[in-house]
Formats: structure tokens, sequence, C-alpha cells
């Protein structure tokens, strides 16, 4: 992957998740299923977790203990 960090997905990693090479047409096809996406100096990008959000994945809630562990 091409990305920076593992959460974000750059120009090329939408062009390959997509199968569109335009930039435009990347775009349009996220903005269409409703994910966020940001435009920077090198193409659009946007982050898995807009994705997860897009499709009504939501991040797993932290684990929560009970005062009897103590």
């Amino acid at each position: 992957m091409n990305s920076r960090s593992d959460n974000v997905l750059v120009f090329t990693d939408l062009q390959r998740i997509t199968g569109y090479q335009r930039r435009s047409d990347v775009e349009r096809s996220l903005i269409d299923q409703g994910v966020r996406v940001f435009r920077g100096r090198t193409g659009p990008w946007t982050t898995l977790d807009l994705i997860n959000q897009a499709a009504g994945i939501k991040p797993a809630a932290p684990d929560r203990y009970d005062a009897d562990i103590l």
C-alpha cells in the first residue's frame, strides 16, 4: 500500500480500489458512495475509517472494565 500511515489511503490506493485512473472519476466514485474525500496536491485522499463509516461499519468500542476487576 502506498499510504503514509496505515489509516490513510492516497490517490494510488484509491485508483486501485475503485478501478478508475482519472482523479475526477476516482473522486466521483467515492463521493457517490458517501465517502468523504479530501483534495491534496498529489490527488484525492481519504481514510479507511471514513470508508468504513460510509459503509455503516462503526469502530469497535474500547474495552470497558467494571470496578470488580480491582
